[in-house]
């Protein structure tokens, strides 16, 4: 066994009663899930507090990993251990990850989320219910084109795809229908993972079980043969989604192997999606906290971007303070050292590779929002190389702390609790997106690019453009974007390390996510299906002797 599953197996975790009772949430509003997992009725959680929200993100990943998760269950232990009310807000693993090559997501060491297998593993089975409601409507598309296509849908004009929460290139370019008129019109479409769903961002970004219908209804799945676009309302399908979501809309409650409560809600990736968990397990948390941590996915040139512009913007969340993570490993890499010859000190590396961490910082202040910086600690990490990751945020004019709570849990990250603290109390947060609702799309798309990745242009087509500006001109145009492109890099070239200036985006393709209420711009060779590699984690994965799940990490 690993040693972070020896970790999880060794904590006996309490009765989640006894979790919901510690967090303040009223018996009524408990569903449980088994005796470790229970569904939270937010509309039975009275307003009570107004706490403070804290965002933890990170620098650009690399191989040599971060622990975004590891720090964000740290701090809130942490933070729970110096006598403030804290609830952790946490995402939900995807299945394709956790098979293919990131493995799970629910921390490490003594910094970890439980029960670990059932939240890596199907959880409460929201995921499923995203992918039965994108399905059913990609399903009532085709059946209403058999039937006769009263609405007119263009067969050559469906935007609407299937997904399935899994890697599986082979699904990315399909064609359907064949088999005769019995099987409904030829044509051409794909599969992309769950967590790109524009169902999944809805789930995440609703506000009520009302507004998710709403915004279901938005959905539009493709245009007439006049160019008039079709929704999912259009076709009556909207009321069928939301009875499918109507359960996995409600958080799920879990805790921290200290015994801390964690909602953990909704799952769309950054790099092809928003990044953050639900709304409304945030504002649920708020109600019952003094502290609410929270992360958002990748680098904060993504999952930190899309949090401020898109979800702080939709449902109108102030955040207090945020946390940089860093390691020394991954600024290493981001210096140009090969991942095989990390055990070695290499201090001018770290220098190099501080590029990107003080590129974060700037970016982040971009927001108003006060920043400091977690080291994630290693064992490895000499402290000639942890002095020259102080000097680079010294010289930016922002803290760091280095955490240790992979081997210590919340005592390892006490430090770092008490100065989050004193930023969120302190009151410097000048809060604001970075672009206005009334700028045209290309134009907050060309913002991103230029003032987040420092690129010198934005590269999009004729076509691209002129999309574009026809949903400016149809009433979308006070839509945020959400940038699809690769999470290791600040442009859209993965193997352009450190804080690269003057490049191009290209943006390959556009998306109208109507009732998730963005533009998605997919840019570089980002695919919203990825593939596994060539050795993935499944083939580790199994069940031993006593029946339990080993492998999974």
């Amino acid at each position: 066994m690993t040693i972070d599953l020896e970790i999880a197996r060794a904590t006996t975790l309490q009765p989640i009663a006894a979790i919901a009772a510690r967090a303040g949430i009223p018996e009524a509003a408990v569903e449980p899930y088994g005796r470790l997992k229970a569904k939270i009725a937010p509309e039975a959680v009275a307003a009570g507090r107004d706490g403070r929200l804290i965002l933890v993100t990170a620098i650009n990943p690399t191989p040599a990993g971060e622990g975004k998760t590891t720090m964000s269950v740290g701090l809130a232990d942490a933070l729970n251990l110096t006598g403030r009310r804290t609830m952790l807000c946490l995402r939900e693993p995807s299945l394709g990850p956790c098979f293919g090559q990131k493995g799970g997501a629910t921390g490490g060491g003594h910094a970890q989320i439980g029960p670990m297998d059932d939240i890596n593993l199907h959880f409460t089975g929201d995921f499923h219910a995203v992918t039965a409601a994108h399905n059913l409507l990609a399903a009532m598309i085709d059946n209403h084109v058999h039937w006769g296509n009263a609405l007119d849908i263009d067969v050559r004009r469906i935007s609407w795809r299937r997904v399935l929460d899994m890697n599986d290139r082979a699904l990315r370019q399909t064609v359907q229908g064949l088999g005769g008129p019995g099987s409904g019109f030829p044509r051409e479409s794909g599969f992309d993972i769950t967590v790109a769903s524009e169902v999944m961002a809805i789930l995440c970004l609703a506000g009520d079980p009302a507004d998710l219908q709403d915004r279901l209804g938005r959905i539009v799945i493709g245009q007439t043969r006049d160019r008039r676009p079709v929704t999912a309302r259009d076709l009556k399908a909207d009321g069928a989604m939301a009875v499918l979501l109507k359960d996995a809309l409600r958080p799920n409650l879990v805790q921290t192997l200290a015994g801390n409560p964690a909602l953990v809600h909704g799952g769309p990736f950054a790099n092809i999606a928003h990044g953050c968990n639900s709304v409304i397990a945030t504002r649920t948390a708020l109600r019952l906290a003094d502290y609410v941590v929270t992360e958002a996915g990748f680098g904060a040139d993504l999952g930190a971007e899309k949090f401020f512009d898109i979800k702080c913007r939709q449902a109108g969340l102030v955040p207090d303070a945020a946390v940089l993570v860093a390691t020394v490993r991954a600024l290493k890499m981001n210096g140009g050292v090969a991942r095989a010859d990390l055990a070695r000190e290499d201090v001018a590396a770290v220098t190099r590779g501080a590029a990107n961490l003080v590129r974060h910082i700037e970016n982040l202040r971009l927001f108003g929002v006060p920043v400091v910086v977690a080291l994630n600690h290693f064992g490895g990490d000499s402290e000639a190389e942890i002095a020259a990751v102080r000097a680079a945020a010294t010289a930016a004019w922002v803290d760091l702390h280095v955490c240790r709570q992979w081997a210590e849990g919340g005592a390892g990250a006490v430090d770092l609790a008490e100065a989050v603290a004193a930023l969120a109390e302190g009151g410097s947060a000048r809060f604001a997106p970075l672009y206005p609702d009334d700028l045209p799309l290309f134009d907050k798309i060309e913002t991103v690019a230029r003032r987040i990745y420092r690129a010198e242009r934005v590269e999009a087509g004729p076509a691209i453009r002129r999309q574009l500006a026809a949903w400016d001109a149809a009433g979308h145009g006070h839509l945020p974007v959400c940038i699809a492109k690769t999470q290791y890099s600040f442009s859209a070239d993965p193997a352009l390390l450190g804080a690269p200036e003057g490049h191009v985006l290209p943006v390959r393709e556009v998306r109208l996510a109507a009732g998730a209420g963005f533009v998605v711009a997919v840019c570089g060779d980002i695919m919203t299906m990825p593939g596994l590699p060539r050795q993935p984690a499944a083939e580790a994965i199994h069940l031993d002797p006593d029946g339990l799940v080993q492998g999974l990490f």
